[in-house]
């Protein structure tokens, strides 16, 4: 199949997942993960009605955003961000999803406030304490949030999280649970966090069955990574 009968399908895997959920496809916001995407692909994506745009890097964003596109489109960054990189961030990219540091978000309310802008952030959490991934340990997220909440120039609006990777969708369920169960523990603490973003091509309907409000999903969209 094609990309737009790729994403058709994802969509329609996503609205049973939700109502699934007990909610409705439209509750679910779908990042089309386009890391070394060609933007032709991107293109007929978006004209099949894919929103928002997902990527790694940010200078392969910083090109493709220059391109036209169709009014309304979106760039999430879900990759990790380095601090030299947060200016250019802040001016590109319409949420961040990987703050993984108070520093990096130091970094990101300062460069937001200077263009006049309040950032929508995400805090990562490396739910399966992986060396080999950046993130806030679950429990060690609660002192973190309360000082970024005092920025002025960051929103945080939720949590995101990459669980190790799991062959079976189902082996991945307790993470995603347990990322649903530390937003209560967020709420208890005084922070209200809206979005859940987990689960990508092979586990996003796991990820929403418990609590998703925002899936990464690039392979099942876009077919294989596609080098530039």
């Amino acid at each position: 199949m094609g990309v737009r009968e790729n994403l058709s399908d994802v969509l329609e895997r996503i609205d049973a997942a939700a109502r699934r959920s007990g909610r409705k496809g439209s509750d679910i916001a779908l990042v089309a993960v386009t890391k070394t995407v060609e933007p032709a692909l991107m293109l007929e994506a978006a004209e099949a009605g894919a929103k928002i745009f997902g990527e790694n890097r940010v200078r392969e964003a910083e090109e493709k955003k220059a391109m036209r596109w169709p009014d309304g489109a979106s760039w999430h960054m879900i990759g990790h961000l380095q601090r030299n990189k947060a200016k250019t961030a802040a001016g590109i990219f319409d949420m961040i999803q990987s703050v993984d540091s108070v520093e990096l978000a130091r970094h990101i309310d300062r460069h937001a406030g200077a263009i006049g802008k309040t950032m929508p952030v995400l805090l990562e959490i490396n739910m399966g304490s992986e060396e080999s991934k950046t993130g806030f340990p679950p429990d060690g997220a609660f002192g973190a949030a309360d000082e970024i909440a005092a920025f002025k120039n960051i929103k945080v609006e939720g949590l995101m999280a990459i669980p190790p990777y799991c062959e079976n969708p189902e082996d991945a369920r307790p993470y995603f649970r347990r990322l649903a169960g530390l937003r209560k523990e967020f709420e208890k603490r005084g922070h209200h966090f809206r979005e859940l973003s987990m689960g990508m091509s092979h586990d996003f309907e796991a990820a929403i069955e418990e609590g998703a409000t925002i899936v990464r999903v690039g392979t099942a969209i876009f077919g294989g990574r596609h080098q530039r």
